[in-house]
């Protein structure tokens, strides 16, 4: 009866779900990003007229930032979709994280532009930055590629015959979720108000991906109650790995993060191929409990 009790929490967290996955929020969530993504670019040039009021934080001096924040935030939208997507399964869990990993290599190949002069010209000083930008762009393409193998392989293991463990399990899951939704909304203001008042960010993805191994080992654990048996806790277990790769990519030099990220794929694709081929009670869909 205990889980029943924090029906209340878990009302929360289906309200926030159906408010951000409301198609209408959505939009306007796109266009505040158009908005925000006009401004930077206007602010950086009347920064370069030397129009700019000095009272206010200063903008960067290269227009590629704007594409740079602009990709920043939409990784803080895949972010919370992250979020609200991990009580429905943990397979699908996982491909969203490889979804968030291509883009935030892309949003790495725009990062480097703003080392590029404008208009842009490759020369024996920056080419180190175009060969980062090749090999963020490779990398994102690599693990895209990875991901549509791994959702060609997604199956539904059905560890859990009981309907009523199946539901008291994603309660579990909603009430992590919910916790996890906590915490990103505390990071990312301290992230925002860091970047009004000194123009930098605090690493904000990489901590929000140390948070999520640690969710990850709670999942497992949580998992073990209702699912106990060998299979499933090697299953859910290698996924924790693979949220490891993907974090040290995040934190690996420039050339070795995209080769980090590869690998991140390339295993938990093996894991997908080695659990549906191995494990017990296997059926045709990606809807794990």
């Amino acid at each position: 009866m205990g889980i029943y009790k924090m029906l209340p929490v878990i009302d929360i967290f289906d309200w926030l779900h159906h408010a951000w996955e409301k198609p209408g929020n959505q939009r306007r969530m796109g266009l505040i990003l158009l908005w925000i993504y006009l401004a930077m670019l206007t602010a950086v040039e009347l920064k370069r007229l030397g129009f700019y009021p000095v009272w206010l934080p200063q903008p960067p001096s290269s227009h590629f930032y704007s594409i740079h924040l602009a990709f920043t935030l939409i990784l803080g939208m895949e972010l919370l979709s992250l979020i609200f997507i991990i009580p429905s399964s943990l397979s699908k869990s996982m491909g969203k994280q490889f979804e968030i990993l291509t883009l935030i290599l892309l949003r790495n190949a725009f990062k480097e532009l703003a080392s590029l002069p404008e208009p842009v010209q490759i020369t024996f000083e920056n080419i180190i930055n175009v060969a980062h930008i090749g090999a963020s762009a490779a990398g994102a393409l690599s693990v895209f590629i990875c991901l549509g193998f791994y959702r060609r392989l997604a199956r539904r293991q059905r560890f859990i015959e009981s309907p009523q463990m199946r539901m008291h399990y994603v309660l579990s899951k909603k009430i992590l979720s919910l916790t996890l939704f906590v915490i990103f909304a505390g990071m990312a203001g301290q992230d925002i108000w860091n970047f009004i008042q000194t123009g930098q960010s605090q690493h904000f993805f990489e901590n929000f991906y140390t948070v999520l191994i640690f969710a990850d080992i709670a999942m497992v654990i949580i998992a073990q109650r209702y699912m106990p048996g060998y299979h499933a806790v090697f299953r859910n277990s290698s996924f924790v790995i693979g949220t490891l790769l993907m974090r040290l990519s995040l934190s690996s030099p420039p050339l070795i993060s995209p080769l980090m990220g590869l690998a991140a794929a390339l295993y938990v694709l093996g894991v997908a191929w080695a659990t549906n081929r191995f494990s017990p009670n296997l059926e045709m869909s990606d809807s794990t409990p």
